[in-house]
């Protein structure tokens, strides 16, 4: 068979039993377009080795119509999506080349950028809360940094699915997973603010009030969208002096580092950012780790050496 005439089955079933994101499903579909692209639709029984090794040079050397390659971690995607195309041909005993044939490349994480919570209430004091704007933006900042929120989550809310007296409500995350979220009385209080003075009846939680915004479904086509959350919290972070990168993304990793750092345990920290895998949890233990040596240098007593002791008698 020819490969064409099975991604579409593939791709369905990592949304209906796979549970992945309609999302996930369409970049794994563009992954596996371009195998197809550089075998011009080969045979799936003649996928080899060295038709791997050489699609993994073609992947090094792509260059899209902006001239720009393919970072590491992209190719390193389109690589696994190739995996779990030939682990879903073995299920179905489909013969293919076996998915353990395919290496990964190494890749090397970027560093997490987080705020302090000094930088945090900078940033927070940078936002008027005298408009109805001011108002949104700071309850979404207070929520971004309260719960943990993706940014994807955040835009998608609406006012029924939060709860503010209760501070405690459920989002559906990545692979179509629930979680509970938790926030802040501070949180809460400016979310609160917010939806008192609002006079529509929208669904949702924060609108974007762009005279220029009327594109979306109907009843949607004022929900906020996550790149306008990411110029609102960059714009306030540049206010507030803050020279590193702001993003939402990085409201997230706050959200996390300070939990860590405040004492919560790791595998608790994995299930409120609502991490599959503890090894995604695992990228904030080396800034936790360095917080520790700092506390370490400045709260511990260095014990004097036998011979301090014995200048000193």
């Amino acid at each position: 068979m020819y490969m064409s005439e099975l991604i579409l089955d593939y791709i369905e079933h990592l949304e209906v039993e796979g549970g992945r994101s309609a999302r996930t499903a369409e970049n794994y579909k563009l992954y596996l377009e371009r195998f197809v692209e550089f075998t011009e639709d080969i045979i799936v029984d003649k996928i080899t080795s060295e038709v791997i090794r050489k699609y993994r040079l073609w992947l090094n050397r792509y260059k899209n119509g902006n001239d720009d390659e393919l970072a590491t971690i992209t190719q390193s995607y389109h690589l696994i999506a190739l995996r779990g195309f030939l682990g879903y041909l073995s299920k179905r005993d489909i013969p293919s080349l076996s998915p353990d044939k395919i290496e990964l490349p190494k890749t090397t994480r970027k560093q997490v950028t987080f705020l302090h919570f000094d930088e945090i209430e900078r940033l927070l004091e940078q936002i008027s809360t005298a408009t109805e704007v001011g108002r949104r933006d700071k309850a979404l900042v207070e929520l971004l940094f309260s719960s943990g929120l993706r940014v994807s989550e955040l835009v998608n809310l609406n006012r029924d699915h939060i709860n503010t007296k209760r501070r405690e409500f459920m989002v559906r995350g990545k692979g179509q997973k629930d979680r509970p979220i938790f926030i802040s009385e501070s949180a809460a209080r400016c979310v609160d603010e917010y939806l008192q003075e609002r006079l529509d009846n929208l669904p949702p939680l924060f609108l974007n009030y762009s005279r220029n915004n009327t594109t979306g479904t109907t009843g949607d086509f004022r929900r906020l969208t996550a790149r306008s959350v990411q110029r609102i919290v960059t714009r306030y972070a540049r206010l507030a002096g803050i020279t590193k990168h702001v993003s939402p993304h990085t409201m997230r990793h706050s959200f996390a580092t300070d939990l860590l750092m405040n004492g919560a345990d790791i595998r608790s920290v994995q299930s409120m950012l609502g991490h599959s895998n503890i090894s995604t949890t695992q990228i904030y233990t080396h800034v936790t780790d360095q917080h520790l040596r700092e506390i370490y240098e400045k709260f511990h007593s260095e014990a004097d050496s036998p011979e301090d002791v014995t200048s000193n008698s």
